[in-house]
C-alpha cells in the first residue's frame, strides 16, 4: 500500500493538499488521532486499498511524538511518504487574520490575539520538528492553491521509491525555499531584465535562452553547478534520503534561475548511469508556477 501522510504547521495548506490527494482517487482521512493509524491502514489494508492520504496535525498534542515509531513499522509492508507543509510565521499570522480562524493550539484567550497565535504557532513547529526532518517539505509562504496542488500532482506522478531530486527557482526578493537542501545564488549573473524586449520573457522563451546561452559566465556555472551535485549525488542517495530539493535562485526568480533549472534539470534525466538508481527529477519554478498566467 502507498501511504501518504499529510503533515506541517495549521495554516500552510494541508486541506488543499488532502483535496489534491482526493482529486487524484486516493482514500483520504483527515485529522486522524495518531492511536488509529495502524488500525486504519489494517482495516484499508484488508479492503485491498492501494493508495491512501492521512492528514494528521499537532493538535494532537504529545501522542504526535509516537508518529514516527508507528511509521517505521509501516515501512516495514508499505511504501511510507510523509509530506510536511510549511510556511513562514508572518504569513501564518496573516492568514489567520483574514480567515479569522483561531489556531488549534490556541488555549490562553488572555493574551492578545496575535501574541497567542504566535507562540501556538512556536509550540506547534516544535512539536512536528521530528516528522520535517523526514519529510517533503514545501514551503507555500510565496504559494497559492493552485500551484500547491499543482506541484502536489507533479509529485504523485514520481515513483514512491528511491531519490526524487526536486529543482527549484525562485526569486531572492521572494525569500529562500526553506525545504531547499542544496541553494545556488545565480544573481552575480548578466541579468535579460534589464533588456526591455526580454524583461517580459521567463527563462521558459526562446530569446531568453539565446541571450544567457551566448553568455560564457552562465556556461561556466552551470557547468559547476552539475559537477557539484554529480559529484555529491551518490552520497545523498547513500544517506537513504528520500527527497533533495536543489534550489537555484536568482533576483526575481524570472529569467536567470528558470533557465539554470531547465538546463540541469534536462542533464540529469538524459544521464543513462542513473536509470538504475531509480531516480526521480521534478522541476519547480517558484514564482512563475505562482502565475496563473504564466501556465497558459
Amino acid at each position: 500500500m502507498q501511504i501518504n501522510l499529510i503533515t506541517g504547521i495549521s495554516g500552510s495548506g494541508k486541506s488543499v493538499a488532502l483535496r489534491a490527494f482526493e482529486d487524484a482517487g486516493y482514500d483520504c482521512v483527515d485529522n486522524l488521532p495518531v492511536s488509529l493509524l495502524e488500525n486504519l491502514i489494517s482495516t484499508l489494508e484488508s479492503e485491498k486499498c492501494e493508495r491512501v492520504a492521512v492528514a494528521i496535525d499537532a493538535r494532537r498534542g504529545q501522542s504526535i511524538a509516537e508518529l514516527p515509531f508507528i511509521l517505521e513499522n509501516l515501512k516495514r509492508t508499505h511504501q511510507v511518504r510523509i509530506l510536511f507543509l510549511n510556511a513562514d510565521t508572518n504569513t501564518l499570522v496573516q492568514r489567520f487574520s483574514e480567515t479569522r480562524r483561531r489556531h488549534p493550539l490556541s488555549t490562553n484567550a488572555r493574551q492578545s490575539q496575535s501574541a497567542t497565535l504566535i507562540e501556538a504557532i512556536n509550540k506547534e513547529r516544535s512539536l512536528l520538528e521530528p516528522l520535517r526532518t523526514q519529510a517533503h517539505s514545501i514551503d507555500t509562504s510565496n504559494l497559492p492553491s493552485h500551484a500547491l496542488r499543482t506541484w502536489i500532482q507533479d509529485l504523485l506522478k514520481d515513483k514512491p521509491v528511491g531519490l526524487t531530486v526536486i529543482f527549484e527557482s525562485f526569486g531572492f526578493k521572494k525569500g529562500v525555499p526553506s525545504e531547499a537542501d542544496l541553494v545556488f545564488d545565480v544573481r552575480c549573473l548578466p541579468n535579460p531584465h534589464y533588456d526591455k524586449i526580454l524583461r517580459p520573457l521567463t527563462g521558459n522563451d526562446k530569446p531568453v535562452k539565446e541571450f544567457l546561452e551566448k553568455i560564457p559566465e552562465v556556461i561556466s556555472m552551470e557547468s559547476d553547478i552539475t559537477q557539484f551535485i554529480e559529484k555529491w549525488l551518490p552520497h545523498y542517495i547513500a544517506d537513504g534520503r528520500s527527497y533533495l530539493t536543489v534550489a537555484i535562485g536568482c533576483t526575481g526568480g524570472q529569467h536567470r534561475s528558470v533557465y539554470l533549472v531547465n538546463r540541469i534539470s534536462e542533464h540529469f534525466r538524459t544521464q543513462r548511469e542513473l536509470i538504475d538508481l531509480q531516480l526521480n527529477f521534478l522541476d519547480r519554478h517558484r514564482e512563475l508556477d505562482s502565475i496563473p498566467a504564466a501556465k497558459s
